[in-house]
């Protein structure tokens, strides 16, 4: 799937399988853009993720913790970092390709504009048995010390509003241009000569 540039809405998807595909179009050249990755979703249990985590953030060096492990608190380095980890990233192919990679909270502006991919391999709807437990990103990590949740869901919001109002305009465009191409008074010979190329 060859594009300029790829602008996959992570909403829905499990992180995992995501990561995994993203990685490998990455790895071909492909360049890629995640958005809304505080709503990627995890396998499991809110409370089995969350000891999980917590026993990841407790590991630490006993002489000076300031030399790590680091541990990444926001959605778009939690992703970033499994998708390093699918990644010969030390090398210089795998570095040329983490570059090719960009992670967003929300949709910031460009990327508004654009259209987004789903993934049907990663979706949550598709992938996960019914009746499975599954934990959302955003709300994992806000619960261990990522900060910008409320202020991510308020610009959503807003873009939404837009979004909506844009929609709005566009379809009453193309029903006054389909309108006026009915009710137009076109010659017989004018018509003619545009079925002639189609028209």
């Amino acid at each position: 799937m060859f594009e300029r540039v790829i602008v996959v809405d992570c909403r829905g998807h499990l992180m995992g399988r995501l990561a995994s595909i993203i990685a490998k179009e990455l790895l071909c050249g492909q360049r890629v853009v995640a958005v809304r990755c505080e709503e990627l979703e995890i396998s499991g249990h809110k409370w089995r993720n969350r000891i999980k985590l917590e026993n990841k953030f407790n590991k630490k060096m006993n002489s000076n913790p300031e030399r790590g492990p680091f541990s990444l608190r926001s959605p778009k380095q939690q992703l970033t970092r499994m998708i390093r980890g699918m990644i010969p990233h030390k090398t210089a192919r795998g570095k040329a390709a983490m570059i090719r990679l960009k992670a967003f909270e929300g949709i910031p502006h460009p990327y508004d504009r654009m259209k987004r991919m789903v993934i049907p391999e990663a979706l949550k709807v598709l992938r996960l048995r019914p009746g499975r437990k599954s934990t959302n990103l955003g709300e994992l990590t806000a619960s261990y010390g990522w900060k910008h949740k409320e202020v991510v869901a308020t610009l959503e919001e807003k873009r939404k509003v837009k979004s909506a109002a844009y929609y709005e305009r566009k379809v009453a465009d193309q029903k006054l241009l389909k309108q006026a191409r009915e009710e137009a008074d076109i010659p017989e010979d004018a018509k003619q000569t545009l079925e002639q190329f189609g028209y």
